[in-house]
């Protein structure tokens, strides 16, 4: 399965482990990602008008040097999935969607008529991030995700989408006793707004691979690992908690996808 996901930071933080996930499901898979950070919908729609070549392309989870447009990407290849979002800050002002969601997904149509055409919920920020746009929300976490959960559910409705909910799995996984603000084992932000390096970007993977597959995460032999500075800070000296590993595919396998 071809999947190509047009958006930005969210999107990176959400594919960093899918294709690695899937294989390990015996699915073979290509990962698309074409990146520009914090990008509204308004921004894609623009460099659609443009043929702007903006976008860091992004291949199973890493990036690459190439600098592309939309429609050439849209033209390199048979895309079975096409996944776009709002920017996380605009995602609960239902009125930054329009008339942006619909020009995109008409062209989308126009260039692959055989797609299936999905939106990404993103999630809202740490009840303590600093982000600028954050204010915007009155530094509420929950108004931030009942804001965007409402908006994304109202133009999924619209045009008739399926919505890979990760909003609604982040306000989950912080309401366990790993990842809870107050007491819980670990932060699922690593900033404030993106994903924990490893464990919240492992349950959007799983998330995403649940929607797209139908798959059950229990018995996936993928164990999300890396080498950065930042993660041989956190595991000095290499472990990964499986027990958090296990809470998260139990969650994930958990949730009921429409």
């Amino acid at each position: 399965m071809n999947i190509l996901a047009i958006g930005n930071s969210f999107s990176v933080d959400a594919t960093r482990y899918l294709h690695q996930i899937g294989e390990a499901a015996g699915l073979h898979n290509m990962i698309g990602n074409l990146v520009i950070g914090g990008c509204t919908l308004e921004t894609h729609w623009d460099n659609i008008e443009n043929n702007a070549r903006k976008y860091q392309f992004q291949l199973n989870g890493n990036p690459t040097n190439y600098m592309i447009s939309i429609d050439q990407i849209l033209d390199s290849a048979q895309w079975d999935v096409i996944i776009t979002q709002q920017a996380s800050y605009d995602s609960g002002w239902i009125e930054s969607y329009e008339p942006f969601l619909g020009l995109i997904l008409d062209h989308l149509c126009k260039k692959q008529p055989n797609a299936r055409i999905m939106l990404h919920e993103t999630w809202a920020y740490a009840s303590d991030s600093q982000h600028t746009r954050f204010l915007r929300y009155n530094r509420s976490q929950n108004q931030m995700f009942e804001r965007l959960h409402t908006a994304y559910h109202t133009m999924s409705t619209r045009y008739e989408l399926p919505l890979i909910p990760s909003g609604e799995l982040i306000q989950i996984l912080r309401s366990t006793e790993y990842f809870n603000e107050e007491n819980g084992r670990y932060s699922i932000c690593r900033d404030g707004f993106h994903m924990n390096l490893l464990y919240g970007l492992y349950a959007l993977g799983c998330l995403w691979a649940k929607v797209l597959w139908n798959i059950s995460l229990k018995d996936n032999s993928y164990i999300p690992c890396e080498s950065s500075a930042e993660l041989e800070t956190l595991f000095p000296s290499g472990e990964i908690d499986m027990e958090v590993i296990q809470a998260i595919r139990n969650e994930v396998d958990a949730m009921k996808i429409f």
